[in-house]
């Protein structure tokens, strides 16, 4: 990654001109367990899925509403940003209208490289990788974006660690404080083959970020954990202590799926299961399908967090949506992961988030994290005011 050793100032007494662009279908798969939203938005809405991209972009705006008169706002009609904006008071124009109300990867190529032939200081937009991939095609490194993250799939470098915090670093730049930028990658991933459990994750090319990195998320760190003999012991204890007659709902990633291995039950990767009495009670579950389970019903949740970025909710893993947080209960989190994986972060909190700010807020606080047989260290999970 390669540092610009140059910073944004913009005259407050200017106007600051903002792009906005949104998926309204980001993230649409992944409460319905499909594992992201390319070419399943009809299914996963038949399927009960709520559509998250407005209401994120909506806390990411919130920080820049008493900013609003400072404001120069380019975007799209409709649910591609002009809805909202209008909903929350802002003033806008509008550089770009969808010829269908089911907008298309098209509509978002055509929209960025619309609003950017006119000139922004920073161009917003919310989605997932497919969406970054889609604006990096569109306007590459002749613009400085910034994202908000309301997909499934999350690996690239352009996003906020959060739907506000990218509003902090906008409302940052419009009051005139000094944000240095830099290049970050923008990552996809084949959703075929992660529907099937398999990461093929690509490099597509880099875009011009603000980089307060207080604020701004981590390339994901890929790669199978090679502390073999860390993941087993860390298998062993969860195996050995579990109690009966509690459902332990057992979330993505390898380093759970090393105890689904001592378990010897099967397992899904990149899914979120269900195991009770030592049995497989159910597989690759929805948000929906997971909260019937374990509402009003002895549960525990056993989560690693993602390498490199520290997020433990709200990444790869919507399935374990705020009303299934609530009803499992913070104190009956089992936060698994190596030292390796910690130290990694070099000091940097864990990061929650749900979609939810007053959950986030309450998941914030130091918590055990299990790194070994019976061996724990303390760590903090959300970033301090």
């Amino acid at each position: 990654m390669r540092r610009f050793f140059y910073a944004v100032e913009v005259a407050v007494a200017s106007q600051f001109r903002l792009g906005l662009i949104i998926n309204p279908v980001a993230g649409v798969g992944g409460a319905v367990a499909l594992k992201g939203s390319d070419g399943v938005v009809e299914q996963a809405l038949a399927l009960g899925a709520v559509p998250q991209a407005q209401h994120k972009t909506a806390l990411a705006l919130e920080p820049l509403i008493a900013l609003k008169d400072q404001l120069q706002i380019l975007t799209v009609a409709g649910a591609m940003g002009a809805d909202l904006l209008a909903s929350l008071g802002f003033n806008f124009q509008i550089c770009y209208t969808p010829e269908s109300s089911q907008t298309s990867a098209e509509d978002t190529e055509q929209a960025a490289a619309a609003i950017a032939e006119q000139g922004v200081d920073l161009l917003l937009f919310a989605g997932g990788d497919g969406t970054a991939r889609n604006i990096c095609t569109a306007v590459g490194e002749r613009s400085t974006v910034l994202g908000v993250p309301a997909g499934c799939k999350i690996h690239s470098g352009v996003y906020a660690i959060s739907p506000s915090a990218a509003g902090k670093v906008i409302a940052q730049l419009v009051k005139g404080e000094l944000v240095t930028l830099t290049e970050a990658a923008v990552m996809d991933i084949d959703e075929t083959a992660f529907r099937q459990g398999i990461v093929r994750a690509k490099r597509f090319g880099e875009m011009r970020i603000p980089a307060e990195l207080r604020y701004i998320q981590s390339v994901k760190n890929g790669g199978k954990e090679s502390e073999e003999l860390v993941l087993d012991d860390l298998a062993a204890y969860i195996a050995n202590t579990m109690d009966d007659d509690v459902r332990y709902v057992m979330g993505s990633g390898s380093t759970v799926a090393s105890v689904m291995k001592e378990l010897d039950l099967p397992n899904t990767l990149l899914g979120v299961d269900v195991v009770e009495n030592g049995k497989l009670i159910a597989s690759d579950v929805t948000a929906t399908e997971l909260l019937s389970l374990v509402q009003d019903y002895p549960s525990k949740l056993v989560i690693t967090l993602i390498g490199g970025q520290g997020h433990v909710f709200g990444r790869g893993n919507q399935q374990l949506s705020p009303a299934v947080i609530r009803a499992v209960g913070r104190a009956n989190i089992c936060l698994v992961a190596t030292k390796t994986k910690l130290q990694q972060l070099e000091g940097r909190p864990l990061l929650a988030d749900t979609g939810d700010a007053v959950l986030d807020q309450q998941l914030q606080g130091l918590m055990p994290v299990l790194v070994g047989y019976n061996d724990y260290v303390m760590y903090r999970l959300g970033l301090e005011e």
